[in-house]
């Protein structure tokens, strides 16, 4: 298979966007692209500090004009933060030069991936879990505008869910040859 156009992976954190997308990239030997790794490396401070100096609206339009760079940049697999898909111009953009797949989770997993977790400012708050379920019930409608879904199910390993991917990904001629 070869890749025509960028593969955008989208879905909430802790869906496996990174994890799936860079073995996705290796198995297809294109680049892989992280959106939070390039602003973090640009700002020279991770997402959080961003949140805390700059407030979340500026990450944001930070955010789309990384992934409008990294969208020009080529075909590859990219991995976008949780809320960039809810930019109308950012999905407009993936889907003109681009496939979105939406790795789709339940709360349940979600929450068994990132709770704990230090990196995730959406979710310092007083009730985090109920906070990632209000974030699922927002942001799910914007995400099923993806043109691929895969799910996430629990006890799938990242290799079985880079082989779901790829399989999705070859219903797309338009995205990849060689199918």
């Amino acid at each position: 298979m070869r890749l025509r156009r960028t593969v955008v992976m989208v879905g909430m954190m802790g869906a496996g966007k990174t994890a799936v997308g860079r073995e996705v990239a290796r198995r297809l030997a294109v680049p892989f692209q992280d959106s939070d790794e390039e602003i973090q490396r640009a700002a020279q401070m991770t997402i959080a500090e961003i949140f805390e100096r700059d407030g979340e609206a500026f990450f944001r339009r930070r955010e789309a004009e990384v992934i409008a760079r990294l969208m020009r940049d080529g075909p590859c697999v990219l991995s976008v933060g949780g809320g960039a898909y809810l930019n109308a111009e950012t999905r407009a953009l993936i889907s003109d030069l681009g496939l979105a797949v939406w790795l789709r989770a339940d709360l349940d997993l979600l929450w068994s991936r990132v709770k704990g977790k230090t990196t995730r400012p959406l979710l310092h708050t007083e009730n985090p879990r109920q906070t990632l379920a209000e974030l699922l019930a927002a942001r799910s409608p914007h995400y099923a505008q993806a043109e691929v879904v895969v799910d996430s199910l629990p006890g799938l390993s990242v290799a079985a869910m880079a082989e779901r991917v790829i399989a999705a990904l070859a219903q797309h001629p338009s995205v990849v040859e060689g199918t």
